[in-house]
């Protein structure tokens, strides 16, 4: 299946626990809210609709490498771009698959982060960050800003998983 980025808000009053245990913020089953399956389907018909809303949610799919290779720091700038809080992390791999990497950030964070890809995404349009899949990469910038300016404007933060 792959490892892939899923997340999810939660209001601000809940951002110390979210700290604390973001895993808690996370679905058991997020690739089913993402396809609109029932939880723990071994088999199902599904339409793919997210059936979670795109307020709350927010579905990479296998674009979060790409995303985090357009934040990361540069050859001239060490520092990484805010965004790639957003983005940043891997899941460990060991024999029996992988753990999954989880983090939660916080209002604050998430409100630098949105400014940082509102910034960019004209950037990516306009094609000034070279990429081989310029158009995947700004199909999914553009959810994960239509996301997390949601997000920031609610003065919420979210928990993200990559696994």
């Amino acid at each position: 299946m792959g490892i892939r980025y899923y997340a999810y808000a939660f209001d601000a009053d809940m951002t110390e626990r979210a700290k604390a245990d973001p895993r808690s913020f996370i679905s058991d089953d997020p690739l089913a809210d993402a396809w609109g399956l029932p939880h723990g389907a071994q088999t199902a018909v599904t339409n793919f609709e997210q059936s979670v809303p795109s307020t709350e949610m927010l579905n990479l799919d296998k674009a979060w490498p790409l995303l985090q290779e357009i934040t990361k720091p540069s050859a001239t700038d060490r520092r990484p771009r805010p965004g790639y809080r957003m983005f940043e992390g891997q899941a460990t791999m060991h024999g029996d698959g992988w753990t999954p990497w989880v983090r939660a950030l916080s209002p604050t964070e998430v409100i630098e982060i949105a400014e940082d890809l509102v910034e960019l995404l004209p950037a990516v349009r306009d094609a000034e960050i070279a990429h081989r899949d310029t158009r995947y990469v700004l199909d999914y910038l553009n959810r994960a800003v239509e996301f997390v300016t949601g997000v920031a404007a609610s003065n919420r933060g979210f928990a993200y998983l990559i696994g």
